[in-house]
């Protein structure tokens, strides 16, 4: 224990350098504690009654000395000293620290400091230790600092300050480093600051040198005849010189931020070249390049590049150092030079990436061009095989003309190969050979040209005259079919008004027409992919038909797959015949009912598509226009890519035989393009295949007499068809009428059997083969002609000249065109106002007499 007065405020501090003595030893203890032994043994010896009232003394003196130094511990006077803290090492390693070590109490007063912090201070002794701030109070340099640091000692945290002192004799100063943290982590202790004061004046002057040398380094770079910059992995200037700058007429200071990239000071696609450096772990390559930089007014200028990256153990590329090389001035002075920088020039920016090889198809020179197309493929950046360019199971024909160059062949002949990489693409090779005495290095220059962009507009020009030329097939081979067919569908309703159901022949009758009437549901789909089909287009609500369809969807596409309609908000209005939408959506839905067997989803999805929306689509062939998008998507099988082009096209299926006919996705094609839509699929097998069909966007147009449309007797329900329920038109009650018919038609037994059933039906009926003989008919007619019957395509004179020449004489007469093509194919070429209806191939007998009443029936 060390006794110390605690009161008196300006009492003398504890100074490290004159430790206290070590108070109390193990030797005095036991030789307390040996006398107080022999007391009590004399004690014993003088008996009970003598020995009491020594014993009483001795209890009463050491009591009275327990009870002084109770009172002196709670006065302060005595204290209890841990015995680390008079550790001779603990203690000099404070005392003799090169730093000035200070611990102030809550009140702010020294409670300990060592000799470093009485030399830094000024203390002649510890008498005369102070705090911080009272050593540096009025300093306006330090003042500030000062105080930040006695508020982080009152909120017990830790800070750091870093100042100046000037020197009072007129010396140079010092810098101080001074830091403050409370004494322990305990509430008490916290209350405590230890301050500490280091001398860093000979640090700071080490690093103003390097400064000044460093800013004199950047000063002779900046200001060097020749321009420098550096670029991180990430392509961004990390440092460009004052003089390069200067030349691309750039501020400085917006290159230092980080604003540009190497792209932006580099012209064409000579960035690929630094980029493209092949990557050998561990080394450090210097390259040099002949390209052009791109100042802000984007004019260029030529210039070398001596270019030094080093690679990481890993391979990864380090910061680059750049020297650049002005060659502008070569261009007026030198003419070699001139002509070096031109041939560079030409070189680079060429459209074609060009490069030279060895015998084993190693790069050995390439330009920009190449360069790029390396980095677009994905190539591996430590290989220079130009083969890794070509797909593998093209590489052998590049390799090939290479071998040929090789051997010295003049003529080798241009190979077109798929290029490596994670999409399709395609490049055209044209290898020369180089003169080996010029370098045994390069034995071929290889120019490649990529042809992806070509071989698709290619491929979409064929496909297009593909599906225009079977179009223009399956609709020639309609129209014949039509004519045949309705001679067969005739000729059976004869028969059927000639046999009752009693007959034995009847049921094979009705086989007969059920036939036809099947085979003409096809001649209809081919029509329909041959865009010769008849449309009565309407404006249509979408939202509207697609929920009229929900009840039939369902039962065509079974319990196993859920059907799902999601409509878009505020759908616009189209244009398009209702039957065929039906039958467009009803062919999908039966597609995706077939591509899941084992049950899924079918979705229906609606929405508006804007301008700027198609435009982002870049759908090839669908301009940019407001669209009705509508999506029909599964999640069945899936289309295989080999097949995907295909699908479109009439009598491709990929169905069983006796399953499917092949013409129900080239009738929805051919209705969509027809309605003047556009149809693509998206679809990855096993992932479920998506149908997007844009609609456009019908704009209402201002009220005008608009002609009534003539009726389309007969056409049948497309989608009531392929839901297996058809829905022939129930027979007028009364068919029978009067009048003269001229019936014109260049197939004579069509011709009869529509005569036929016309007089059957108590109309008088006069025949004409062609339209030449239906003017002369016209002319020797005395009674008149009440209604024209007449065929489109026909020999001499078709339909629509037989029409003008006609109105001609009698502008009144009445007309009715019947044709296996659509009414569209011939209806531009009719003069403008002209009124006639029109009847589609295969009809039957009663469709043709009901069409013929309702036409005579019109006002003239």
């Amino acid at each position: 224990m060390t006794a110390e007065t605690d009161h008196d405020l300006t009492r003398e501090p504890v100074a490290a350098h004159e430790p206290s003595p070590r108070s109390g030893s193990i030797a005095l203890v036991l030789l307390v504690a040996a006398g107080l032994v022999a007391v009590a043994v004399g004690l014993m010896t003088l008996g009970r009654a003598q020995a009491q009232p020594y014993i009483l003394g001795i209890l009463a003196v050491l009591a009275m000395v327990g009870l002084f130094n109770l009172f002196a511990f709670a006065a302060g006077i005595i204290r209890f000293v841990d015995r680390n803290l008079d550790d001779p090492v603990m203690g000099r390693i404070a005392d003799h620290a090169f730093d000035g070590l200070a611990v102030t109490d809550p009140r702010g007063h020294v409670v300990y400091s060592n000799a470093a912090y009485l030399t830094l201070t000024g203390a002649a002794g510890p008498q005369d230790v102070r705090p911080v701030e009272r050593v540096f109070i009025g300093n306006p340099d330090v003042s500030e600092a000062v105080f930040r640091l006695l508020k982080a000692a009152r909120e017990g945290k830790r800070q750091q300050e870093e100042v100046r002192i000037s020197g009072n004799d007129g010396s140079q100063g010092r810098w101080l480093r001074m830091r403050v943290r409370p004494l322990g982590t305990g509430k008490r202790e916290t209350r405590y600051a230890v301050w500490s004061i280091a001398d860093i004046t000979r640090d700071r002057e080490r690093q103003e040198d390097v400064f000044q040398e460093l800013q004199h380094a950047i000063e002779y770079l900046d200001h060097a005849p020749c321009g420098f910059f550096s670029v991180n992995p990430a392509g961004e200037l990390a440092y460009v010189n004052a003089t390069l700058a200067n030349w691309l007429d750039y501020d400085l200071a917006e290159i230092g931020s980080g604003g540009l990239k190497l792209t932006d000071i580099v012209s064409g696609d000579g960035a690929s070249l630094l980029t493209a450096i092949v990557s050998v772990p561990g080394e450090v390559k210097t390259e040099v390049f002949d390209i052009d930089l791109r100042m802000r007014t984007g004019k260029t200028m030529p210039v070398r590049l001596y270019h030094k990256l080093a690679f990481g153990a890993d391979g990864a590329p380090g910061p680059s150092r750049t020297l650049v090389i002005s060659r502008a001035r070569d261009e007026r002075s030198d003419p070699d030079r001139a002509a070096e920088v031109r041939f560079m020039r030409f070189f680079d920016h060429t459209p074609m990436a060009i490069a030279t090889v060895d015998r084993g198809g190693n790069v050995v020179r390439a330009n920009a061009r190449y360069a790029k197309l390396g980095q677009a493929l994905g190539l591996d950046s430590t290989s220079k095989s130009i083969f890794r360019a070509v797909n593998s199971r093209d590489q052998h024909l590049l390799i090939a003309a290479i071998n040929q160059a090789a051997e010295g062949q003049a003529d080798v002949a241009p190979v077109e190969v798929a290029l490596e990489g994670t999409r399709e693409r395609w490049g055209q090779f044209f290898v020369t050979p180089v003169d080996a005495a010029e370098n045994d290095a390069e034995v071929a220059i290889v120019h490649m040209l990529e042809t992806t962009e070509r071989r698709a507009l290619e491929n979409q020009i064929n496909q297009s005259q593909k599906m225009e030329t079977v179009g223009q097939l399956a609709g020639g081979i309609a129209h014949d079919f039509n004519n045949v067919l309705s001679a067969i569908m005739m000729a059976n309703d004869f028969l059927l008004n000639a046999h009752k159901p009693t007959d034995p022949s009847f049921q094979d009758i009705m086989q007969i027409k059920q036939n036809a009437t099947r085979a003409a549901t096809l001649v209809r789909q081919l029509l329909a992919f041959s865009r010769r089909q008849t449309l009565r287009p309407q404006v249509l609500d979408l939202g509207d038909a697609l929920s009229d369809l929900a009840m039939l969807l369902r039962r065509l596409i079974g319990e196993k797959v859920k059907h799902e309609t999601i409509h878009g908000r505020d759908l616009w209005p189209v244009k398009v015949d209702v039957s065929q939408f039906e039958q467009v959506i009803v062919n999908l839905a039966v597609n995706a009912r077939d591509a899941m067997p084992d049950g899924g989803k079918l979705i229906i999805r609606t929405a508006n598509v804007t301008t700027e929306e198609a435009a982002r689509l870049a759908y090839k062939g669908m301009p940019a226009a407001d669209y009705v998008r509508i999506e029909v998507a599964d999640t069945g099988t899936g289309i295989p890519a080999d097949i995907r082009d295909k699908i479109f096209e009439p009598f491709f299926s990929t169905k069983e035989v006796g399953k499917g006919t092949g013409l129900g996705l080239s009738t929805v094609y051919g209705i969509v393009k027809q309605t003047g839509g556009f149809i693509y699929v998206d679809s990855e097998p096993g992932q479920g295949t998506s149908f997007q069909i844009f609609l456009p966007r019908h704009h209402a147009e201002p009220e005008v007499q608009v002609e009534q449309p003539a009726p389309v007797v007969g056409a049948s329900n497309g989608a009531a068809k392929e839901a297996g329920s058809v829905t022939d038109a129930k027979p007028r009650t009364d068919l029978t009428g009067q009048g003269t018919i001229l019936l014109v038609e260049d197939e004579e037994g069509l011709r009869a059997l529509n005569a036929r059933g016309l007089r059957s039906r108590g109309y008088t009926v006069v025949e004409a083969e062609n339209g030449v003989e239906a003017l002369e008919v016209l002319e020797e007619q005395s009674g008149g002609i009440d209604l024209v019957v007449s065929d489109v395509v026909m020999p001499e004179m078709d339909g629509p000249t037989l029409l003008k020449a006609m109105r001609e004489k009698n502008p009144d007469i009445k007309f009715i065109f019947v044709s296996g093509y659509a009414e569209d194919a011939f209806e531009k070429s009719l003069p403008e106002g002209q009124q006639f209806d029109f009847l589609p191939k295969p009809f039957t007998l009663s469709q043709l007499v009901a069409a013929v009443k309702e036409t005579m029936a019109k006002a003239g």
